[in-house]
């Protein structure tokens, strides 16, 4: 299992995923599930990915392969977002045709989805969340992010504090919260993470990092967080039925007689 987030905003996108690939609790791996497309001054374009590892790997070599082909379309060729989320899911349903009954006979299910996003010339940065069918949705005003794998436990703090408007920095913050939220509730996600932020219009990676067990900010955003959480969970009022005469119980044994 893996987590990811992909996040559009006004004034670009940011990506986070964990990097940990869980086979039972005594086989933990680190694979990378961010992988970038870049052409620098031309187009930006991030692709998370989570399921079946070897999918996954299948489809990101697929596509490397057809950007290295003379005239074939590719994400260095395609002519805007759309056109690129089209080309991952054509390329994901070779590999089903080539795959799937295979992995069927073996109890396997075809399991994969991705979070493309980018910029592609002067067109707006867009994202898109890519299925194991090659079908996809993009993100919008409404629905600025999107999220894969073991999405539960991140998602009220983005739900409460994402929007279009917010700043590439505060956006960062709450997508490594949502990520140590995960963290702390799965243990088939963790570190080291892979951070990337996309400034709107700069058609390049402005910031790759990547974040370890030894990573100062995340250790002590982590630990402020939870304090503050804490702190807010006590200054909450008590509920109200506890100042009244009679308790919700005695109130309706006194009902009954």
């Amino acid at each position: 299992m893996t987590y990811c987030i992909g996040m559009q905003l006004d004034s670009g996108l940011i990506f986070l995923s964990d990097s940990r690939t869980s086979a039972g609790v005594d086989q933990v791996n680190i694979f990378r599930k961010v992988n970038t497309f870049v052409r620098e001054g031309d187009r930006v374009l991030v692709l998370l990915s989570a399921g079946n590892l070897a999918i996954t790997q299948a489809l990101v070599s697929v596509l490397q392969e057809r950007m290295s082909t003379q005239g074939a379309v590719s994400l260095l060729t395609v002519q805007n977002g759309f056109e690129a989320a089209r080309h991952v899911g054509d390329c994901l349903r070779e590999i089903y045709h080539h795959d799937a009954k295979a992995l069927r006979d073996f109890a396997i299910d075809f399991n994969a989805s991705f979070i493309l996003g980018g910029q592609i010339g002067q067109e707006a940065p867009r994202l898109f969340n890519i299925y194991a069918a090659g079908n996809f949705i993009e993100a919008s005003r409404e629905t600025p992010y999107f999220q894969i794998g073991e999405a539960k436990y991140g998602k009220p703090i983005i739900d409460r504090v994402v929007h279009p408007g917010i700043s590439l920095e505060d956006a960062a913050k709450c997508a490594l919260i949502s990520m140590d939220s995960t963290i702390r509730s799965n243990l088939s996600v963790g570190l080291p993470l892979d951070l990337i932020v996309v400034k709107r219009d700069g058609l390049c990676v402005d910031q790759h990092v990547v974040i370890d067990q030894e990573d100062i900010y995340f250790r002590k955003l982590s630990q402020r967080w939870g304090e503050s959480l804490r702190q807010a969970f006590l200054n909450l009022p008590d509920p109200a039925w506890k100042d009244q005469g009679l308790s919700l119980v005695q109130q309706q044994m006194s009902q009954q007689q």
